[in-house]
């Protein structure tokens, strides 16, 4: 047992969530997790199984005269997203991650915590090794590589699974069940420029845009938080049409599923617009700060001379990657007409990079309506194709449809109002869950997904609230002795 998560309750589940800190595991490197995850099977004397990719499912036996529920597998996944603030140092491929406590909240410092969705494999691997609890037959599923794509999840194959009845462990609101999530698609973009010589007498300038929230590019969405990305090229838009700026390069983002924090642009000015230019830039800090002041507290827009002898992009394909970027919707598209609250349609401006003579665009469309999912996709995709851009899609992940009559739900809403006298919120989500490709691949699952309260997932932010990880797992124990007979 670690010596900072010692103390909480229920101390199983914490015991596990301390350890998996330790072990380094962002998106595509988790292999040293899923070895932990094997090798705590073996030492319980629990049945498991790896498939091509990766996945890992263990089996555990039903407590004497459970014989006969139906089968459950706990599903979450291994992989967290990997991100710290600029003033950290921190190697995800090496260092741990190093929670600590803040008074009714686990935190990291500086970096993503991990209880996305590591509280949910902690919670399945104490349930897999607890001696006291009293449930059925059990499966424990562990995807990979969840965050950048659901790929673990997507190379699942027929038979892996044995349950009739998937709880997913990977949501992130207390006292809330969700049965149902959005369906994905990412946009990549790339631009290629002819590089030309610096311009005689001019001057380089590093624009910043840094102090934002960022967070996860579904469930944030809807907050009205900056996208650096999309404000960096606004910026770039008014000073290439008052100064004619040469654009060097840009930057940001780094998850094609979080909502970029930060963004960075080399430019070239004529020398003796300088100080003009500096204004501007200021006056447009000072402007942005104003239409974010609520949301966005410490958003900084900077400019400052630096010396560079990178060549300038060629102004054709400088002024057609500006003006798509500027032009491309971003954010909520359209709200939910069934469920109050609810982003039906979104897309993100994530990620963009400067290699070479490349720059580089990721964009991620969400919808849990497919046809809409598809109509969003290709309004962005021809933003950018207008743009002279090459463009390629991927294959996307479908929606999971939610289902009021599930008879999972009908057993967790019972033992919910049993145990705390009220009526939990059953909701759908703007995000990709593992479950709509699980329930592609075993049509026949009965499903629900449900978690603690999480905030900031996916960003230095993220913190997990402990109170609600202890009615969390619960609820999850209750739920599980509650399970109708096969």
């Amino acid at each position: 047992m670690g010596n900072v998560l010692g103390g909480l309750k229920p101390e199983l589940l914490w015991k596990h969530f301390e350890e998996i800190c330790n072990i380094p595991h962002p998106s595509r490197k988790e292999q040293k997790l899923a070895q932990y995850i094997i090798s705590f099977a073996k030492q319980n004397n629990l049945e498991y199984q790896t498939d091509d990719f990766g996945n890992v499912v263990i089996r555990k036996p039903a407590t004497p005269g459970f014989e006969n529920k139906t089968p459950v597998v706990l599903q979450g996944h291994l992989d967290m997203v990997a991100e710290k603030n600029n003033d950290v140092v921190h190697d995800f491929d090496k260092d741990p991650i190093k929670p600590f406590v803040d008074g009714d909240w686990v935190k990291a410092k500086g970096t993503t915590l991990g209880s996305d969705n590591g509280i949910g494999v902690a919670a399945a691997l104490a349930v897999m090794e607890s001696t006291i609890l009293e449930h059925g037959p059990i499966e424990a599923l562990f995807t990979l590589d969840e965050e950048t794509g659901l790929n673990g999840a997507q190379a699942l194959k027929p038979g892996f699974l044995k349950s009739k009845i998937l709880i997913n462990l990977d949501s992130e609101e207390d006292g809330a069940f969700y049965i149902g999530c959005s369906g994905g698609q990412s946009t990549f973009v790339r631009f290629t420029s002819k590089p030309s010589e610096v311009p005689a007498n001019s001057a380089a300038f590093e624009l910043k845009i840094m102090g934002l929230k960022g967070g996860h590019s579904g469930l944030d969405i809807q907050t009205g938080r900056g996208n650096a990305i999309k404000l960096m090229s606004r910026l770039l838009h008014e000073l290439n049409y008052k100064f004619g700026i040469r654009l060097v390069s840009i930057n940001g983002g780094s998850k094609h599923n979080a909502i970029p924090r930060e963004s960075f642009a080399v430019v070239r000015v004529p020398k003796k617009v300088s100080a003009e230019f500096l204004a501007f830039v200021e006056n447009y800090n000072s402007v942005v700060k104003s239409e974010l002041v609520s949301v966005e507290p410490n958003l900084k827009v900077v400019a400052t001379e630096v010396k560079s002898k990178a060549k300038v992009m060629d102004k054709t394909t400088a002024a057609n990657l500006i003006d798509s970027l500027f032009v491309v919707q971003n954010g909520v598209i359209k709200m939910s007409a069934d469920i109050e609250g609810l982003v039906e349609t979104s897309t993100n401006l994530a990620v963009i990079t400067t290699k070479g003579k490349a720059v580089e665009v990721i964009l991620s469309q969400r919808s849990s309506v497919e046809s809409e999912k598809k109509e969003i996709s290709n309004a962005v995709a021809a933003t950018f194709r207008l743009a002279k851009a090459d463009v390629k899609q991927g294959d996307g992940y479908p929606g999971w449809k939610p289902d009021i009559h599930s008879p999972v739900l009908s057993v967790m809403k019972d033992v919910f109002q049993n145990m705390y006298n009220k009526h939990p919120e059953v909701k759908a989500i703007h995000a990709g869950l593992e479950c709509g490709i699980i329930k592609e691949r075993f049509p026949d699952m009965d499903m629900i997904s449900f978690g603690p309260t999480i905030t900031g997932a996916h960003s230095p932010d993220e913190q997990v609230q402990i109170s609600t990880v202890e009615r969390f797992w619960n609820l999850l124990t209750n739920a599980l002795k509650n399970i109708p007979s096969n």
